[in-house]
């Protein structure tokens, strides 16, 4: 054994450690996969929820797994079946998955899912919401587009330096191809 003992060194340390993300649950590990189960199960059903964001954060990641496991192998891979079966409580939403869902997302290269913050209910509710979607869904975009955010006077200034400075890197180019 030449594996050095660092038992001696753990307690020393001056602060704790600990997990990034903590949740609670009465049954358990079981009782919190469960949880998960069924964010995920209304999250391929309807492909737009407003939830805690620490939930949102975690169950994106299993999504996002779960639909690139159906686009890497199909319907027909034992193990893709039995994640799906897992994860999806409702047996029909197994087919979206496979029909509507890969079919939307074969030709991604990013997230299959977006994740927003929303906004607080003051007085009412502390905890930090968020909305998990689906990309590509039906509904109306949660991101505002603002049409007059180029007018604005710092961006108009901003544009013309951008393109003063690259006018002058083009002169510079074209003086080092003349020589």
């Amino acid at each position: 054994m030449n594996q050095a003992s660092i038992e001696h060194l753990v307690n020393k340390l001056r602060y704790n450690v600990k997990p990034r993300r903590r949740f609670s649950n009465p049954d358990g590990p079981e009782g919190r996969l469960r949880k998960f189960q069924k964010t995920l199960t209304a999250l391929i059903k309807y492909e737009r929820l407003e939830l805690n964001y620490q939930r949102a954060d975690e169950t994106r990641g299993y999504v996002d797994q779960l639909i690139f496991e159906a686009i890497r192998n199909g319907p027909a891979h034992k193990e893709t079946m039995d994640l799906a079966n897992f994860w999806i409580i409702e047996k029909q939403l197994v087919h979206k998955l496979f029909k509507v869902l890969v079919p939307r997302y074969e030709n991604y290269t990013t997230s299959f899912t977006k994740l927003h913050r929303a906004p607080h209910d003051y007085p009412a509710n502390y905890y930090d919401r968020s909305i998990l979607e689906l990309r590509g869904n039906i509904y109306p975009n949660v991101e505002q587009y603002n049409p007059y955010k180029r007018n604005l006077l710092h961006n108009q200034l901003l544009d013309a330096a951008k393109r003063d400075y690259r006018m002058e890197k083009y002169k510079e180019v074209a003086d080092n191809i003349k020589q």
